[in-house]
């Protein structure tokens, strides 16, 4: 059972993580849930916007991190772990995704602000000139969040199996 208590707390915490992060990012640009997303449902709030988008789009990233952190923690003889034994790692990963989110949002502000970035076409046609630079930010936010939480999944596999090879408490 604590295999599915892994994968679960894994998928619960990349969706509650998601919900956080695209409530905010819907209150910086909603265009780019709207424009920039395909348009599953027909709302411009972006309350609905990052509720939905903040569970779609990232309970399938919980799933293959959790599936690997099980593997790493409960797989072979060496001494299991548990999902409660998970959640400080975990927790930490999100902290480092969300610093690293709201980071590269910072540069992109101050980089496209500053022309160094621009939004090309087709999005630079259908985005509102004036909605160019926030749109930018959000993009940054999100790639840096999937980044992080790909690179920072990996590290935890590792450091997870890891250890386990240690003398547990």
């Amino acid at each position: 059972m604590q295999v599915f208590a892994i994968i679960g707390l894994s998928v619960l915490a990349a969706i509650t993580y998601g919900i956080i992060h695209d409530q905010i990012t819907a209150r910086i640009c909603v265009e780019y849930f709207t424009i920039g997303h395909a348009r599953l449902i027909e709302s411009d709030s972006p309350t609905i916007l990052g509720l939905f988008w903040g569970i779609v789009a990232t309970w399938w990233v919980g799933l293959p991190l959790g599936m690997g952190l099980a593997v790493a923690a409960r797989a072979g003889h060496r001494p299991k772990l548990t999902a409660s034994d998970l959640l400080p790692s975990l927790t930490r990963l999100l902290l480092i995704m969300f610093a690293s989110a709201a980071l590269s949002g910072f540069i992109a502000f101050l980089t496209s602000r500053s022309g160094v970035f621009t939004l090309a076409e087709p999005l630079a046609s259908k985005v509102p000139k004036d909605r160019h630079i926030a749109f930018l930010t959000c993009g940054w936010a999100h790639s840096a969040s999937y980044l992080a939480g790909f690179l920072g999944g990996v590290t935890l596999w590792i450091r997870t199996w890891r250890k386990r090879g240690q003398v547990l408490p």
